[in-house]
């Protein structure tokens, strides 16, 4: 694997364990999408198991929520169905298959996949108010391996935006909270 040093926002290693950091230059997310998306974050680990796939680290930091975590993504998913959204099933968010191996086109957990490879998953989805993309990559830097979890996000309208905006601090929140928890549980 090529090296891709992990490049923190503050300049500097991360002080705490789960830190956010820019999403890797070798990422597969198109450039000129990510460019002209309304929102981008990421967020990187050190990896404990250097030898974990791409989709065994999108299980250990995504398959693993609180039970209100799930409670809140169920009610999310009922409301937005009823709106004529495309949202995940009860079962997918709930009980996710985990297959030995993806392709593109297959679903990971709730989401389709759009690029899969050794070091790099690529899922989201697209729909009337937003289009988005979950990256879930492996890479190298300063003699360590990182999980880095990047998500874009671009919207189409003004729902898209004011959802955005309503999301974005549980976001956060949330994607630092569940890569701590699959590194203090020993997942990562």
């Amino acid at each position: 694997m090529p090296t891709a040093p992990i490049r923190h926002l503050n300049g500097r290693r991360p002080a705490r364990v789960v830190a956010p950091c820019e999403r890797p230059a070798a990422s597969r997310v198109d450039r000129g999408w990510a460019a002209a998306a309304d929102y981008q974050d990421a967020y990187c680990v050190a990896l404990h198991q250097p030898e974990l796939s791409v989709s065994d680290i999108f299980f250990a930091v995504l398959g693993h929520r609180p039970w209100w975590m799930s409670a809140v993504l169920l009610a999310r998913n009922r409301l937005a169905s009823l709106i004529g959204l495309a949202a995940p099933t009860a079962t997918e968010i709930l009980n996710p298959q985990i297959k030995d191996h993806y392709e593109v086109g297959d679903k990971i957990g709730p989401w389709p996949l759009f690029h899969m490879s050794s070091t790099e998953l690529i899922a989201g989805r697209d729909n009337r108010h937003l289009d988005f993309r979950l990256s879930v990559m492996k890479a190298e830097g300063d003699g360590r391996t990182w999980a880095v979890v990047s998500t874009i996000c671009a919207t189409h309208n003004t729902f898209g935006k004011l959802y955005l905006r309503a999301v974005l601090p549980f976001h956060r929140w949330g994607v630092q909270r569940l890569m701590l928890d699959a590194l203090q549980s020993g997942r990562l």
